[in-house]
């Protein structure tokens, strides 16, 4: 009787060590209302898992007391103690800047420094972001400034529409940091397993010899193809009647068809469409069944009105559905922009995006077309959705974002990047941050904070500050501190990584090849937006420095140069105009 009592004692024993809880709750905000996606961190088994669509989340511990820490994008991190066998009801708390957060956000700033009042016009149906030029800023009152990285190129693109339409472009369509990134200039690989390499140099400005040009190279990790993640591919196209013009649905339909050469069979693809009503034009299907995704893109056609929301709604849901973890999940959305049933607005847009990005799902968005293309809702969506924007004005451009620059394009290797920089006034007695400009409801609200932006696998940006040196500003003086803040997509969400970096002046008698087209790029930026700190530069002037420094032998650099005479001819007519008096 004692042998059993016993046995059956170390049996209990045995099975209390290896019982295994399962803590069950719900999270809600102080409305009442679910959170879904949010992040559940165990500290016991020290792993992250995430809350249903329904707002409740079960995780199995083997500990009867535990501890968890809740974190979602938008409300304050909450740690709490629980007890494993009972229901935990989680209300997580909206920070201050929620409240504000569909407002406009800033891409640039310099602390505590106010805004030059100068706003550029609204031109044409199509919609800008109303966007306000940094201004040069006293370094003892204003020492910080910062910008967000991102890899849109969509400026330049829409620029050279414009402009091969013989047409002037809207000032606040000219956003001199995406016409810089659309070359990719100056791309050094980082170090083996680091995210970015970081460098600076410095150069005589070209429109203002008393100044110095500070150049900030920022390159981002390239992802091997052959190690990429399978990827979950949702095509979001427009095919509502605005989108019955060559250079819209046919165009995007020859895009993606040269997108799909590239597939491989562990990807996944699937198309929603939206014109008139919204359907799955192609449920989930493997890279190596190119044919059957080619015949689905054939078969579109051009009808009926515009249900933008409706369909971000069922694009996400589409992608969740066929969610790979660790993978690349991504949506693609291909329109004009004009989205004119359910949400329109860039605020109601904005609080939709906000909401879907929690799934891990990134947004790309691909702009096409004229007349009434929406480039502001385009920005935004990109933007709020962890992704990025491109204008695919031909199909050219559609090869260059879709095939050559895929991985820039579709692969992300940081999120939420943003750069600070702290110039010493000893050194530097002024400085302006060229392009980078800020939408102007953004600068009008005291409130804004910066967003950072995302930054693709193999891609590169270059930042351009204007600097007055002082007089006590010598070779191999630290100008300022360099401060980049970025997080991991893969990373756990509070988790942000930081790079510091000293500024060194180093002015050269002479800039390198990339400077002097990076500073070309820039001026011909400046005079399109007839920005007042081009010091007055004239067109001749523009086409003078733009002959040197581009290489007529680098397709895209010649490109430049072909758009640039083209421009003039819009721009400055006034020569052929005389010389048809002479012969008069």
């Amino acid at each position: 009787m004692k042998k059993t009592a016993a046995y059956c004692f170390l049996c209990c024993l045995a099975f209390t060590a290896k019982a295994q809880y399962y803590l069950r709750g719900s999270l809600r905000d102080e409305k009442n209302n679910y959170l879904a996606y949010a992040k559940v961190y165990l500290h016991s088994s020290k792993s992250y898992f995430a809350s249903g669509t329904d707002g409740n989340f079960g995780i199995p511990s083997k500990k009867l007391h535990d501890s968890i820490t809740v974190s979602l994008a938008g409300y304050i991190s909450q740690t709490m103690a629980v007890k494993t066998d009972l229901w935990s009801a989680v209300v997580l708390k909206v920070t201050p800047e929620t409240i504000i957060k569909y407002k406009p956000k800033l891409i640039s700033f310099t602390k505590d420094a106010k805004e030059t009042s100068r706003f550029n016009p609204f031109i044409s149906d199509e919609t800008y972001f109303k966007l306000v030029e940094n201004d040069f800023v006293k370094t003892e009152k204003f020492p910080t400034s910062g910008f967000s990285l991102n890899v849109n190129k969509a400026s330049y693109s829409n620029v050279r529409r414009f402009i091969n339409m013989q047409s002037s472009v809207p000032p606040d369509a000219v956003r001199i940091e995406e016409m810089i990134n659309y070359f990719n200039l100056d791309y050094v690989a980082p170090q083996e397993n680091k995210t970015f390499n970081i460098r600076s140099s410095i150069t005589s400005c070209p429109w203002n010899t008393s100044n110095n040009l500070l150049y900030i190279k920022i390159s981002a990790r390239q992802l091997s193809l052959e190690k990429i993640p399978p990827s979950n591919f949702v095509f979001l196209i427009d095919v509502s009647g605005s989108m019955d013009l060559p250079n819209r649905l046919p165009l995007l339909k020859e895009a993606f068809q040269l997108f799909v050469k590239n597939l491989r069979p562990i990807d996944k693809i699937s198309i929603v469409t939206y014109g008139g009503v919204v359907g799955i034009w192609l449920e989930p299907t493997n890279g190596d069944e190119k044919e059957k995704i080619n015949h689905a893109l054939e078969l579109l056609t051009a009808a009926g009105d515009t249900p933008g929301e409706s369909a971000i709604v069922a694009a996400y849901k589409l992608a969740n559905s066929s969610f790979i973890k660790d993978g690349n999940n991504r949506v693609i959305l291909a329109t004009d922009g004009d989205f004119n049933v359910g949400q329109t607005s860039e605020k109601a847009l904005d609080e939709l995006i906000m909401q879907k990005r929690q799934t891990g799902i990134y947004l790309t968005c691909l702009g096409v077309g004229m007349g009434n293309f929406k480039d502001s809702k385009l920005q935004t969506l990109a933007k709020r959705g962890n992704g990025n924007y491109a204008y695919i004005d031909n199909l050219h451009e559609a090869e260059k974002v879709l095939v050559k620059e895929l991985t820039e394009t579709l692969y992300s290797v940081a999120d939420n990047a943003f750069i600070n920089v702290t110039f010493d006034d000893k050194q530097v007695s002024a400085y302006r941050l060229i392009g980078f400009d800020n939408n102007r409801d953004a600068i009008q609200d005291s409130n804004s904070e910066m967003e950072g932006g995302e930054m693709g696998s193999g891609s590169s940006t270059m930042a351009i500050f204007e600097i007055a040196p002082t007089l006590k500003c010598n070779i191999g003086n630290t100008i300022g501190k360099l401060h980049l803040r970025f997080h991991e997509p893969k990373a756990p969400v509070d988790s942000m990584e930081q790079i510091h970096l000293n500024l060194i002046y180093n002015k050269k008698d002479s800039a390198t090849n990339t400077e002097n087209f990076a500073a070309a790029v820039t001026m011909f930026g400046l005079k399109l937006k007839d920005s007042p700190y081009l010091n007055n530069a004239t067109w001749n002037d523009v086409k003078s420095f733009c002959i040197k420094a581009a290489d007529p032998k680098i397709f895209l650099q010649n490109d430049f140069l072909v758009l640039m005479e083209k421009a003039m001819k819009i721009y400055d007519p006034g020569k052929k105009k005389r010389k048809n008096k002479k012969e008069d």
